[in-house]
């Protein structure tokens, strides 16, 4: 790598989409903080915004390709912020993840741009690592089924399954129902810009 180069990958959708999901963070995360595990990272834009924005919580990022690690350390040191740990390869549909018990897990943009099987991993993986009164909160587009799907949602599914039949966007339904089966329940829905959801899923019990 020269000089010049920059590591940092750019994703436009994450530079959109951060200052709208940081609003509803802000809202349902605890003020006195905590270890928040991201799942499925990518370029890094997230982990540095939210991590800048929300020092009370210590940011743990992660991603199942090892490749876009580098650009997610370029993003926090750039924005200088001492609370995100080093970035981490995880594999959500692992039988174990290499972190320990946190406080609340997000996750952006995944489950649409993965086999089904990331859903269930998803939801177990949380259901395992999240502290009693945790909160697995997920960003994205679903297929509802009590309201008509707006067609730029219906284009980008059809794109997605082109280039990969195993991707596409989830029924709403289905994920909720993965949660249901690894002990998690939706207690928030917000409704986002671009026919986007945030989620908030946590213990029955908390």
């Amino acid at each position: 790598m020269t000089p010049t180069e920059d590591p940092r990958a750019h994703s436009p959708a994450a530079e959109r989409n951060k200052q709208p999901i940081l609003e509803v963070l802000r809202q349902v995360l605890r003020a006195e903080g905590g270890d928040l595990l991201e799942i499925a990272c990518g370029s890094g834009q997230h982990a540095a915004h939210f991590a800048a924005a929300l020092p009370a919580w210590t940011w743990w990022p992660s991603d199942a390709n090892p490749q876009v690690l580098p650009s997610v350390r370029a993003w926090v040191a750039d924005a200088g912020i001492a609370n995100v740990r080093a970035p981490l390869q995880l594999d959500v549909t692992a039988a174990q993840w290499p972190v320990g018990q946190v406080d609340a897990i997000y996750c952006a943009n995944m489950l649409h741009a993965s086999p089904w099987a990331t859903c269930r991993g998803l939801m177990q993986g949380a259901a395992r690592h999240l502290a009693p009164h945790g909160l697995l909160i997920t960003y994205g587009p679903y297929l509802l089924d009590d309201l008509p799907t707006a067609p730029s949602n219906l284009s980008f599914d059809a794109d997605l399954r082109e280039r990969n039949p195993a991707w596409g966007l989830r029924r709403l339904a289905d994920v909720l129902a993965e949660a249901h089966q690894a002990g998690l329940a939706l207690t928030q829905r917000f409704a986002m810009p671009a026919n986007n959801l945030m989620l908030v899923f946590a213990h029955p019990a908390a």
